[in-house]
Protein backbone atom coordinates (compact mmCIF):
# COMPACT_ATOMS: atom_id res chain seq x y z
CA UNK A 1 0.00 0.00 0.00
CA UNK A 2 1.44 3.10 -1.09
CA UNK A 3 0.46 6.50 0.22
CA UNK A 4 -0.84 8.98 -1.94
CA UNK A 5 -2.47 12.23 -1.74
CA UNK A 6 -6.24 13.57 -2.79
CA UNK A 7 -7.55 16.61 -2.85
CA UNK A 8 -10.34 17.85 -0.95
CA UNK A 9 -12.08 20.96 -2.06
CA UNK A 10 -13.07 23.45 1.18
CA UNK A 11 -16.63 25.33 0.72
CA UNK A 12 -15.02 28.46 0.49
CA UNK A 13 -12.50 27.02 -2.21
CA UNK A 14 -9.46 26.73 -0.52
CA UNK A 15 -7.98 23.23 -1.71
CA UNK A 16 -6.93 21.07 1.28
CA UNK A 17 -4.30 18.27 1.31
CA UNK A 18 -5.25 14.67 2.55
CA UNK A 19 -2.76 12.14 2.48
CA UNK A 20 -4.34 8.23 1.76
CA UNK A 21 -2.84 5.05 2.59
CA UNK A 22 -5.90 2.19 1.90
CA UNK A 23 -6.47 -1.51 1.16
CA UNK A 24 -8.30 -2.53 -1.68
CA UNK A 25 -10.02 -4.50 0.73
CA UNK A 26 -10.82 -1.77 3.18
CA UNK A 27 -14.98 -1.64 3.80
CA UNK A 28 -14.80 1.69 6.78
CA UNK A 29 -12.61 4.55 7.12
CA UNK A 30 -10.63 6.34 9.60
CA UNK A 31 -9.67 10.35 8.98
CA UNK A 32 -7.03 11.84 11.56
CA UNK A 33 -5.91 15.33 12.14
CA UNK A 34 -3.14 16.77 13.51
CA UNK A 35 -2.26 19.84 15.86
CA UNK A 36 -0.85 23.05 16.36
CA UNK A 37 2.70 23.32 14.89
CA UNK A 38 3.30 19.93 12.72
CA UNK A 39 1.46 18.89 9.67
CA UNK A 40 -0.27 15.66 9.17
CA UNK A 41 2.86 13.82 7.03
CA UNK A 42 5.05 14.55 9.56
CA UNK A 43 2.93 13.25 12.40
CA UNK A 44 0.70 10.84 11.21
CA UNK A 45 2.43 9.63 7.81
CA UNK A 46 5.99 9.97 9.19
CA UNK A 47 8.43 8.93 6.64
CA UNK A 48 11.51 7.67 8.45
CA UNK A 49 13.58 5.92 5.96
CA UNK A 50 13.47 2.28 6.15
CA UNK A 51 11.17 2.18 9.54
CA UNK A 52 7.28 2.45 8.88
CA UNK A 53 6.56 2.27 11.98
CA UNK A 54 6.36 5.90 13.19
CA UNK A 55 3.50 5.97 10.47
CA UNK A 56 0.22 5.60 12.40
CA UNK A 57 -1.93 5.85 8.61
CA UNK A 58 0.30 2.92 8.10
CA UNK A 59 -0.59 0.90 10.90
CA UNK A 60 -4.12 1.94 10.90
CA UNK A 61 -3.78 0.22 6.80
CA UNK A 62 -2.39 -2.66 7.92
CA UNK A 63 -5.13 -3.31 10.59
CA UNK A 64 -7.51 -3.01 7.58
CA UNK A 65 -8.88 0.62 7.37
CA UNK A 66 -8.86 3.37 4.58
CA UNK A 67 -6.67 5.79 6.57
CA UNK A 68 -6.18 9.51 5.82
CA UNK A 69 -4.90 12.54 7.31
CA UNK A 70 -5.80 16.25 6.57
CA UNK A 71 -3.52 19.10 6.45
CA UNK A 72 -6.05 22.28 7.57
CA UNK A 73 -5.79 25.04 5.65
CA UNK A 74 -1.94 26.76 6.65
CA UNK A 75 -0.76 23.18 7.17
CA UNK A 76 1.26 20.92 4.85
CA UNK A 77 0.88 20.80 1.18
CA UNK A 78 -2.98 22.79 2.27
CA UNK A 79 -3.44 26.37 0.32
CA UNK A 80 -2.30 28.64 2.92
CA UNK A 81 -4.43 31.42 4.14
CA UNK A 82 -3.65 34.81 2.76
CA UNK A 83 -2.44 36.09 6.06
CA UNK A 84 0.65 33.85 6.24
CA UNK A 85 1.79 35.79 2.43
CA UNK A 86 1.82 39.00 4.61
CA UNK A 87 3.57 40.43 7.72
CA UNK A 88 2.53 38.60 10.55
CA UNK A 89 1.92 41.87 12.71
CA UNK A 90 -0.64 42.67 10.16
CA UNK A 91 -2.68 40.21 11.04
CA UNK A 92 -4.16 38.25 13.99
CA UNK A 93 -4.36 34.42 14.14
CA UNK A 94 -6.09 33.47 10.44
CA UNK A 95 -7.53 30.04 11.42
CA UNK A 96 -8.94 29.19 14.63
CA UNK A 97 -10.83 26.16 15.66
CA UNK A 98 -14.31 27.23 14.21
CA UNK A 99 -12.71 27.66 10.77
CA UNK A 100 -11.03 24.46 11.13
CA UNK A 101 -14.01 22.13 11.58
CA UNK A 102 -15.46 23.65 8.14
CA UNK A 103 -12.06 21.88 7.11
CA UNK A 104 -12.80 19.19 8.82
CA UNK A 105 -16.35 18.56 7.98
CA UNK A 106 -15.51 18.81 4.39
CA UNK A 107 -12.52 16.09 4.61
CA UNK A 108 -15.41 13.87 5.66
CA UNK A 109 -17.51 14.56 2.98
CA UNK A 110 -14.94 13.70 0.83
CA UNK A 111 -14.28 10.06 2.70
CA UNK A 112 -17.72 9.12 3.53
CA UNK A 113 -18.34 9.91 -0.56
CA UNK A 114 -16.21 6.29 -0.90
CA UNK A 115 -16.84 4.61 2.98
CA UNK A 116 -20.27 4.39 5.08
CA UNK A 117 -18.27 4.21 8.17
CA UNK A 118 -15.68 6.56 9.51
CA UNK A 119 -13.94 7.01 12.04
CA UNK A 120 -12.70 10.32 13.63
CA UNK A 121 -9.42 11.13 15.22
CA UNK A 122 -8.14 14.50 16.93
CA UNK A 123 -4.39 15.20 18.32
CA UNK A 124 -3.91 17.71 20.33
CA UNK A 125 -5.04 20.71 18.17
CA UNK A 126 -7.08 18.11 16.41
CA UNK A 127 -8.57 17.34 19.26
CA UNK A 128 -9.81 21.13 19.43
CA UNK A 129 -10.97 21.37 15.66
CA UNK A 130 -12.75 18.17 15.46
CA UNK A 131 -14.25 18.72 18.77
CA UNK A 132 -15.50 21.73 17.83
CA UNK A 133 -16.80 19.99 14.54
CA UNK A 134 -18.49 16.71 16.23
CA UNK A 135 -20.08 19.43 18.58
CA UNK A 136 -21.25 21.98 16.38
CA UNK A 137 -22.90 19.31 13.12
CA UNK A 138 -23.85 16.24 15.11
CA UNK A 139 -22.21 14.14 12.11
CA UNK A 140 -23.11 10.57 11.95
CA UNK A 141 -19.69 8.86 12.81
CA UNK A 142 -18.92 5.85 14.19
CA UNK A 143 -16.48 7.09 16.75
CA UNK A 144 -14.41 9.90 17.90
CA UNK A 145 -10.63 9.21 19.07
CA UNK A 146 -9.11 12.86 21.19
CA UNK A 147 -5.08 11.97 21.89
CA UNK A 148 -3.62 14.22 24.26
CA UNK A 149 -6.93 17.10 23.71
CA UNK A 150 -5.09 20.15 25.70
CA UNK A 151 -8.16 20.73 27.75
CA UNK A 152 -8.28 23.12 30.57
CA UNK A 153 -4.98 22.45 31.69
CA UNK A 154 -3.94 23.50 34.50
CA UNK A 155 -0.88 25.55 33.77
CA UNK A 156 -0.35 28.90 32.82
CA UNK A 157 -0.40 29.28 28.80
CA UNK A 158 2.90 31.64 29.37
CA UNK A 159 5.07 28.06 29.98
CA UNK A 160 4.33 26.56 26.81
CA UNK A 161 5.00 30.01 25.19
CA UNK A 162 8.15 29.58 26.80
CA UNK A 163 8.99 26.53 25.64
CA UNK A 164 8.23 27.51 21.87
CA UNK A 165 10.30 30.44 21.89
CA UNK A 166 7.14 32.82 21.52
CA UNK A 167 6.26 36.27 22.72
CA UNK A 168 2.46 36.40 21.48
CA UNK A 169 0.23 34.40 19.84
CA UNK A 170 -1.75 38.27 18.75
CA UNK A 171 -0.01 38.21 15.30
CA UNK A 172 -0.58 35.68 11.79
CA UNK A 173 2.30 33.40 12.15
CA UNK A 174 5.20 32.98 13.52
CA UNK A 175 8.41 30.62 12.64
CA UNK A 176 10.61 27.68 13.90
CA UNK A 177 14.10 27.08 12.96
CA UNK A 178 15.98 24.01 12.57
CA UNK A 179 18.23 24.33 15.60
CA UNK A 180 15.56 25.21 18.28
CA UNK A 181 13.37 22.04 16.98
CA UNK A 182 16.24 19.67 16.89
CA UNK A 183 17.16 20.62 21.05
CA UNK A 184 13.59 20.88 21.85
CA UNK A 185 12.69 17.55 20.13
CA UNK A 186 14.94 15.95 21.55
CA UNK A 187 14.27 12.60 19.27
CA UNK A 188 16.41 10.12 17.71
CA UNK A 189 17.96 11.68 14.43
CA UNK A 190 16.12 9.58 11.76
CA UNK A 191 12.95 10.79 13.22
CA UNK A 192 13.74 14.52 13.91
CA UNK A 193 15.03 14.15 10.07
CA UNK A 194 12.45 12.72 8.86
CA UNK A 195 9.97 15.06 10.72
CA UNK A 196 11.43 17.90 9.61
CA UNK A 197 11.92 17.42 5.98
CA UNK A 198 8.14 16.65 5.95
CA UNK A 199 7.99 20.37 7.35
CA UNK A 200 10.39 22.26 5.53
CA UNK A 201 9.45 20.28 2.13
CA UNK A 202 5.44 21.40 2.40
CA UNK A 203 3.94 24.58 1.45
CA UNK A 204 4.74 25.51 5.80
CA UNK A 205 8.41 25.76 4.15
CA UNK A 206 10.43 28.91 4.17
CA UNK A 207 13.49 27.52 3.81
CA UNK A 208 16.03 24.30 4.96
CA UNK A 209 16.68 25.66 8.07
CA UNK A 210 13.00 27.44 8.78
CA UNK A 211 9.07 26.72 8.30
CA UNK A 212 5.97 29.02 9.38
CA UNK A 213 2.80 27.98 11.56
CA UNK A 214 -0.44 29.86 11.91
CA UNK A 215 -0.96 31.20 15.41
CA UNK A 216 -4.70 30.51 15.50
CA UNK A 217 -4.35 27.02 17.57
CA UNK A 218 -1.50 28.44 19.96
CA UNK A 219 -4.96 31.20 20.18
CA UNK A 220 -7.05 28.08 20.88
CA UNK A 221 -4.64 26.17 23.44
CA UNK A 222 -4.65 29.70 25.48
CA UNK A 223 -8.22 29.61 25.61
CA UNK A 224 -8.29 26.23 26.92
CA UNK A 225 -5.96 27.34 29.61
CA UNK A 226 -7.96 30.29 30.72
CA UNK A 227 -11.01 27.78 30.58
CA UNK A 228 -12.79 28.74 27.53
CA UNK A 229 -11.92 25.49 24.99
CA UNK A 230 -13.31 25.50 21.75
CA UNK A 231 -15.94 22.49 22.26
CA UNK A 232 -17.74 20.84 25.02
CA UNK A 233 -17.43 17.48 25.66
CA UNK A 234 -20.80 17.24 27.30
CA UNK A 235 -22.22 17.89 22.99
CA UNK A 236 -20.46 14.69 21.78
CA UNK A 237 -22.62 12.27 20.43
CA UNK A 238 -20.48 9.96 19.07
CA UNK A 239 -18.62 6.88 21.20
CA UNK A 240 -15.78 8.45 22.39
CA UNK A 241 -12.07 7.66 23.82
CA UNK A 242 -9.53 10.11 25.28
CA UNK A 243 -5.67 9.17 25.73
CA UNK A 244 -3.00 10.61 26.51
CA UNK A 245 0.79 9.69 27.84
CA UNK A 246 1.89 9.71 31.07
CA UNK A 247 4.65 11.74 30.51
CA UNK A 248 2.08 14.18 28.85
CA UNK A 249 3.30 17.95 30.18
CA UNK A 250 0.95 20.05 27.82
CA UNK A 251 -2.25 17.70 27.71
CA UNK A 252 -1.99 17.35 31.75
CA UNK A 253 -4.02 14.55 33.72
CA UNK A 254 -6.27 16.83 35.80
CA UNK A 255 -7.62 18.15 32.29
CA UNK A 256 -7.77 15.35 30.60
CA UNK A 257 -9.82 13.59 33.13
CA UNK A 258 -12.20 16.71 33.19
CA UNK A 259 -12.76 16.01 29.37
CA UNK A 260 -13.60 12.67 30.08
CA UNK A 261 -15.65 13.13 32.95
CA UNK A 262 -17.66 15.73 31.32
CA UNK A 263 -18.78 13.28 28.34
CA UNK A 264 -21.83 12.04 28.37
CA UNK A 265 -22.32 9.76 25.21
CA UNK A 266 -23.16 6.00 26.60
CA UNK A 267 -19.74 4.70 25.26
CA UNK A 268 -16.73 6.15 26.46
CA UNK A 269 -13.26 4.98 27.53
CA UNK A 270 -9.90 7.09 29.45
CA UNK A 271 -6.42 5.34 28.35
CA UNK A 272 -3.37 6.46 29.59
CA UNK A 273 0.50 5.24 27.92
CA UNK A 274 2.96 4.83 30.33
CA UNK A 275 6.28 6.50 29.88
CA UNK A 276 4.61 8.25 26.71
CA UNK A 277 4.72 12.02 25.90
CA UNK A 278 2.63 14.18 23.90
CA UNK A 279 3.63 12.62 20.75
CA UNK A 280 2.83 9.32 21.55
CA UNK A 281 2.54 8.30 17.98
CA UNK A 282 6.69 8.74 18.23
CA UNK A 283 6.92 6.73 21.65
CA UNK A 284 8.40 3.35 22.00
CA UNK A 285 4.92 2.63 23.33
CA UNK A 286 3.46 3.31 19.31
CA UNK A 287 2.65 0.25 18.58
CA UNK A 288 0.67 -0.51 22.22
CA UNK A 289 -0.88 3.00 21.25
CA UNK A 290 -1.79 2.15 17.33
CA UNK A 291 -3.55 -0.96 18.89
CA UNK A 292 -5.52 0.48 21.65
CA UNK A 293 -7.52 3.38 18.82
CA UNK A 294 -8.07 0.40 16.71
CA UNK A 295 -9.53 -1.56 19.56
CA UNK A 296 -11.69 0.86 20.65
CA UNK A 297 -12.90 1.56 16.81
CA UNK A 298 -13.01 -2.53 16.14
CA UNK A 299 -16.17 -2.56 19.00
CA UNK A 300 -18.02 0.65 18.90
CA UNK A 301 -18.22 0.01 15.27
Amino acid sequence: MNLSSTTVEARDGTRLNCWRQAPETADEAVLFVHGSITNARALLATPVAGDESYSWLNAAADRGRAAYALDIRGYGDSDLPPEMDEDPQANGPPVRADQAADDVADAVATVRADYDTVHLVGVSWGCHTCGRFVERDDPELASLTQVAPVYKPRYDFSEGMDALGLDSVDVAWYTQDRATVRERQGSDDALFEAIWRAQVESNQGVDETTYKAQTGALADWRASCEGDPAWDPAAIDVPTLVVRGTEDVIADRPGSLDHFDELTVDTADYVEIDGADHYLMHSDRRQDFFAVVDGFQGRVR
